[in-house]
């Protein structure tokens, strides 16, 4: 208490009366004033007799030692200059990060673009190297080259009468072909491919248009030859895929052998005939030996070979052609197999291994629809199922019974046309032999057709003959067929 009293209190036994225990309890002893060295106890005389007082305890004072002006942190000092040091380095390290990361996003952009044009460079696509500019200001191709314009789709929109079915003369590998007419007065034939936009159109078809729209673009912009097919021009607006070809006035000869009654003139005489197989032998030749790199059309058939207003036989539809590579003479890139049922080479497809003689196996499908007036595939009188005109004609050809095959619809040959047409049948067989490399080429194609030509128009017949010199129509390495004077 303030008056240095004592007071208990607890249990029962403590009770009003004896609860102060001490009146004045002393905080220390009383001894001479003289002595306290550390001052009295305020109020401590009374309370001590004889002059004393209660000294204060030296102990208890306090002697707090002021702190080095050095040790206290100065406010706006060193820690905050550490501070700002720390979140600058952060700042920037971050924004470093952030600058390398957008680099490398571009870098890579970049990259994917270039590998993308690159790849559409290589695999066929053509359209920026070949895509020339709009019509009125078109460019050449090449020493000796056609020129190639890039037609407006209103243009060929207009010149098909919105390209209606009424306009519309046949349908190619990947669309429809249409007659038109353009603002100069041209005539041409258009081939738009099939719209990729329609429900029914998937993506691998999407992408076998795409595929043979390139194909082709890329083949005829390296071949001109009279007997193939000049294209004019193309358009990829819109998404549309589009070639513009010369005009073809007398079709196909797949029409002009089975579809036209009665036959026109030239397909009606022998002559005209080996003269049609002569001009497309000549075109596919180009094909192999002249165009650089070499291509592969695919998809040789009486339906791909057109036919001008002169006759003239030209190949067209390269839609499934292929580019050879000029080192190792196979295609570039791996190929699916393609081809039309009784035109392809069943080696090739067997063995799915593309080479030129898969072009002269078609071929010599071909010089049996000439010779035989047949369809590739039909019913024939001696078969109950229908036949491959391979199959019907060359063994009657091997057994030298060429005139059981001739067309019924074409009179009687000469001798001299005879003899051609023996030896164009035997040329025909070893065209459509089993073995591809056995096969003679497109170039020794041409020659025999030339001999052959000759015979049928001349009073000099083939004969067959023994030589010491191996012929590339021979069988045996004697037996052969030769242009002969006979007496």
């Amino acid at each position: 208490m303030a008056n240095y009293s004592l007071v208990c209190w607890g249990g029962p036994e403590f009770n009003a009366t004896n609860r102060l225990v001490f009146g004045r309890v002393l905080p220390g002893p009383c001894l001479p004033m003289s002595s306290c060295q550390c001052g009295v106890l305020p109020g401590s005389a009374n309370l001590c007799d004889d002059g004393r007082c209660v000294c204060v305890d030296c102990a208890f004072e306090l002697n707090v030692a002021r702190p080095n002006a050095s040790l206290v942190p100065v406010k706006g000092g060193r820690g905050r200059k550490t501070m700002w040091i720390a979140i600058a380095a952060g700042t920037t390290a971050f924004f470093v990060f952030f600058v390398a990361l957008q680099f490398a996003l571009v870098l890579r952009c970049r990259r994917r673009r270039r590998r993308r044009r690159n790849e559409q460079d290589t695999s066929g696509g053509a359209q920026q190297s070949l895509m020339p500019p709009r019509v009125g200001s078109s460019r050449s191709r090449g020493p000796g080259s056609v020129v190639v314009e890039n037609f407006m789709l209103d243009m060929l929109h207009a010149s098909t009468d919105g390209f209606s079915d009424d306009s519309r003369i046949g349908t190619g590998s990947f669309g429809s072909v249409y007659r038109g007419t353009l603002p100069d007065g041209r005539e041409v034939a258009i081939k738009r491919a099939e719209d990729s936009a329609k429900a029914s159109s998937s993506v691998a078809r999407h992408r076998d248009r795409e595929t043979a729209f390139d194909s082709e673009l890329t083949a005829l912009a390296r071949a001109n030859h009279k007997n193939i097919v000049c294209l004019l021009g193309c358009c990829a607006d819109s998404g549309e895929r589009v070639l513009v070809y010369e005009f073809m006035a007398n079709g196909t000869l797949h029409d002009q052998l089975h579809s036209r009654s009665p036959l026109a003139a030239v397909v009606s005489s022998w002559r005209g005939r080996l003269t049609i197989a002569l001009g497309a032998a000549r075109g596919i030749e180009y094909m192999h030996v002249y165009a650089v790199p070499p291509i592969i059309h695919r998809d040789v058939k009486s339906a791909n070979i057109l036919l001008d207003d002169a006759w003239t036989a030209k190949i067209a539809d390269f839609g499934l052609s292929s580019v050879l590579d000029p080192g190792a003479g196979t295609p570039q890139e791996p190929l699916y197999t393609g081809g039309t049922v009784g035109y392809m080479d069943p080696e090739y497809y067997r063995l799915q291994h593309l080479t030129d003689k898969s072009d002269v196996y078609s071929f010599g499908v071909v010089l049996l629809e000439l010779v035989s007036g047949c369809r590739v595939v039909q019913r024939y009188a001696e078969s109950v199922t229908p036949k491959n005109v391979v199959e019907f004609a060359v063994p009657h050809i091997l057994a030298d019974d060429v005139a059981r095959v001739l067309d019924p619809r074409l009179p009687a040959p000469t001798p001299g046309e005879a003899e051609a047409l023996a030896y164009v049948g035997y040329l025909a067989a070893d065209c459509v032999g089993p073995v591809g490399c056995e096969r003679p080429s497109m170039t020794e194609v041409v020659v025999a057709l030339e001999r052959a030509l000759v015979a049928c128009g001349a009073a000099a017949p083939l004969s067959r003959a023994s030589t010491g010199r191996r012929s590339v129509l021979s069988r045996s390495g004697t037996d052969q067929f030769d242009l002969t004077d006979t007496d």
